[in-house]
């Protein structure tokens, strides 16, 4: 499904800087097993130059995750913890000759866990407490400000890149409506500082902007016409059932599949089957759809996925 560099290729199957710095300087971890990612970073710095002199990391996760953990050792040994404050997902995608989108949320656990291991060198309380009000999504452990930081440091400005960066909403998706809430806050306070153009910014319940030349899932890279007029009950089911069957192969092709169950108004209920019930990114999938819908229909819709059958 995925196309990896070569370079990611290399640092996963053989990895660098692998294991446990025993005295280490700084130490963060972050992910959870239970979540399928988790990385422990380990850093060693000398004290009279504040720079980096050694780090090594243990990863519990996919090869993206394993890459991206050694790249960021490779990248901050040298430089001062300042310097390495610096550093940026994006850095590590860009060391690796990019990610797939749907992979980028392990640069992002490398760049929290970088956070999480400077704050412990200087004695800082590492804000990743999760008290309650603070935990968004509940199943991969996104918290306000891990979310905030990865909307703003690379931009984002749909849920579906939001679950790519994150994983936020990826799982039950019990978390949507907040995270959409926070996705709708964080874009205006960006388009006010000038961070952000308006026209790109995330806004509850509204059409998705037009697509940028930024790479993006296959399930939303392709172009199809918009339905300028309003259309009967009847051919909005076949406008559903059109999109569907356009993605169908897509799905198919990964072992899943997708099926209209019930329209109503602009709520539009599916049910995933095969690999896409228990798979991790069923919301990128159900946001993809949903985008596609929105586009084709002219109107925002709500995709809602149904329980699977047995």
């Amino acid at each position: 499904m995925w196309e990896y560099s070569d370079k990611v290729k290399e640092y996963f199957f053989n990895p660098k800087n692998v294991g446990v710095i025993e005295d280490a300087s700084g130490v963060g971890e972050v992910g959870a097993i239970a979540c399928g990612d988790a990385l422990k970073l380990m850093i060693q710095v000398d004290p009279d130059t504040d720079r980096i002199t050694s780090a090594r990391f243990q990863t519990f996760g996919c090869g993206s995750a394993i890459a991206s953990s050694s790249a960021l050792t490779e990248i901050i040994v040298g430089k001062t913890v300042d310097e390495a404050l610096g550093i940026t997902n994006q850095d590590i995608a860009d060391f690796l000759g990019g990610l797939p989108p749907e992979k980028m949320h392990c640069s992002v656990m490398g760049y929290e866990a970088l956070r999480a291991a400077v704050a412990n060198y200087r004695g800082e309380t590492w804000e990743d407490d999760h008290e309650e009000g603070a935990l968004l999504c509940k199943c991969f452990g996104v918290d306000e400000g891990m979310l905030e930081r990865a909307i703003r440091n690379n931009g984002l400005t749909s849920m579906e890149q939001v679950a790519q960066f994150t994983k936020a909403t990826a799982s039950c998706s019990t978390c949507a409506e907040t995270v959409e809430e926070a996705l709708e806050r964080i874009n205006a306070a960006m388009v006010s500082e000038g961070a952000l153009d308006a026209r790109d910014a995330f806004v509850v319940g509204a059409l998705p902007p037009a697509r940028r030349a930024r790479k993006t899932s296959p399930l939303v890279d392709l172009t199809v016409p918009v339905t300028p007029t309003k259309l009967t009950t009847v051919q909005r089911i076949r406008a559903v059932e059109d999109v569907l069957a356009e993605l169908r192969p897509a799905l198919q092709g990964d072992g899943g599949d997708c099926e209209l169950v019930d329209v109503d108004g602009n709520k539009i209920m599916v049910r995933l089957s095969g690999a896409c019930v228990n798979c991790q990114l069923a919301s990128v999938t159900v946001q993809g759809i949903q985008q596609r819908l929105a586009e084709r229909l002219g109107e925002p819709v709500r995709v809602l996925p149904l329980p699977a059958t047995h």
